[in-house]
């Protein structure tokens, strides 16, 4: 990858990417870190990459594929001498194109934080299904070439997800309205 295909990808893919990141990381130091190195492997392997077919693609599968990497090197630590948690917190941002009052961005914003959450106590398995098919709008197939398994049971994870979800948002609605 020259120096211009990279610009090209990061102005074309890097919010996404950086959305991604965010989302699978959990803070806003980590997703940093991921991204950038999500961007350094992919200038590493740029000999073997074709960005004509789907560069997107590619670079959530690379970053997926480092953040799994440190996941497990730090479940790996972790045995051998406890540590803390990488995944302190996680910030909550609204982005908006109209300028809603400020009682709908209260609302909105305690709306996506219980969202984001449910989908944090998913399953990993599930979570990043979720993440790659409603957070990045990858079709069924580009979600189960990016994690390596057939589109049946990405179907399957997505329907197991969404009945999970359904349950975990009805009773936080319930639990208001009884509160």
């Amino acid at each position: 990858m020259e120096k211009q295909e990279l610009e090209v990808c990061i102005n074309a893919y890097g919010k996404a990417l950086y959305s991604f990141c965010r989302q699978l990381a959990g803070n806003r130091q980590e997703a940093d870190e991921l991204y950038q190195d999500t961007f350094l492997r992919a200038m590493e392997l740029s000999e073997k990459v074709d960005y004509t077919g789907n560069p997107k693609s590619y670079l959530l599968s690379v970053a997926l594929r480092i953040w799994k990497n440190r996941k497990r090197k730090f479940a790996w630590r972790k045995r051998i001498a406890d540590m803390q948690p990488i995944v302190e917190g996680q910030d909550v941002e609204s982005v908006a194109s109209t300028e809603p009052s400020p009682e709908e961005q209260v609302i909105g914003k305690e709306e996506l934080a219980v969202v984001r959450q449910a989908v944090d106590k998913l399953p990993e398995r599930l979570k990043l299904v979720v993440l790659l098919f409603y957070m990045e709008e990858l079709s069924v197939k580009q979600t189960a070439e990016i994690l390596k398994i057939p589109a049946g049971t990405v179907l399957s994870r997505l329907h197991q997800a969404r009945k999970t979800l359904k349950k975990e948002l009805e009773s936080v609605i319930n639990g208001k309205g009884t509160g």
